[in-house]
């Protein structure tokens, strides 16, 4: 019997998960959700973040799993980089506290890889993505696999899919230092 692929997807919310699950699936991949977003802020904000990623859970029959909130763990780790631009180093310490949490969920639920919503995303770079989730996976026993779901017009589509689904779109990343 051959081994169904099992990817642990981090999400960070319903409309970029929408396209990202339907490229993982097309490429047979058997998909659970990984809500792990202790950025975001305020908590009202994340709690229609989770709802988002709730309903698109349902939409494609997934698994969900929510990772513990922490912003003030969050908020540790990028401090310093508070004043940083969008896609600036505090971006980048973001992304390493995300991944490492997904890829240490992936590795208790004996995924073979993990991966993150965040690639479809026109204002993510996909390279510093890619790097913070090799680092992440790196001695680990799932490994990051870097999908970049920009490409084949995932964000277009992961519009459409968000309108039909009629998920909540937000208008900044997800941290208070992104609100500007």
């Amino acid at each position: 019997m051959e081994h169904v692929k099992r990817m642990l997807l981090h999400v960070c919310c319903g409309p970029c998960a929408t396209s990202s699950i339907e490229q993982l699936l097309g490429d047979g991949w058997e998909v659970d959700m990984f809500f792990s977003n202790s950025n975001i802020s305020p908590k009202e904000e994340y709690d229609k973040r989770l709802d988002g990623a709730v309903r698109t859970a349902e939409w494609f029959g997934l698994k969900l799993i929510e990772d513990s909130y922490d912003h003030q763990d969050w908020l540790k780790t990028v401090a310093g980089y508070e004043s940083e631009p969008e896609k600036g180093a505090r971006c980048s310490f973001c992304f390493g506290y995300s991944l490492d949490r997904t890829s240490e969920a992936a590795d208790a639920g004996e995924y073979d890889g993990f991966c993150t919503t965040l690639t479809v995303s026109p204002h993510k770079v996909s390279r510093v993505l890619f790097e913070k989730g090799t680092a992440a996976g790196r001695g680990k026993s799932s490994r990051f696999v870097d999908y970049d779901f920009k490409k084949k017009d995932g964000y277009r589509r992961s519009i459409l899919l968000s309108e039909k689904i009629g998920l909540y779109r937000q208008n900044y990343c997800g941290c208070e230092f992104s609100m500007r």
